[in-house]
């Protein structure tokens, strides 16, 4: 086995160990200064056991805003679900995925 294919089986390793997944990439923060419209009003699906209604969001494809659908989220219990939403920093917008909280 050579030098190479060691070290990066141990980085592997040593990001597994402290939670990191290599094939995940780092999140990506968005900036804008084009406010999202309004949310769309959409009929939400009758309540399903043992999940959440993610609510659809205005995403940023690098032009424009688009529309995402929502949708179901496996629920955890003790946390609640804070939907995908655009928070005004100063002239800019900024995206916040969803996310679970306490």
């Amino acid at each position: 086995m050579s030098i190479r294919r060691i070290v990066l089986r141990l980085l592997i390793a040593g990001a597994t160990g402290l939670g990191i997944n290599p094939g995940q990439a780092a999140p990506v923060v968005v900036d804008v200064e084009v406010a999202p419209p309004p949310p769309r009003v959409v009929a939400v699906p009758p309540p399903r056991t043992g999940y959440v209604w993610a609510e659809g969001y205005w995403r940023w494809n690098g032009y424009r805003h688009v529309w995402v659908n929502g949708h179901w989220v496996r629920a955890r219990r003790g946390w609640h679900w804070v939907p995908d939403h655009w928070a005004p920093a100063g002239s800019r917008w900024h995206f916040v995925p969803g996310h679970w909280a306490h």
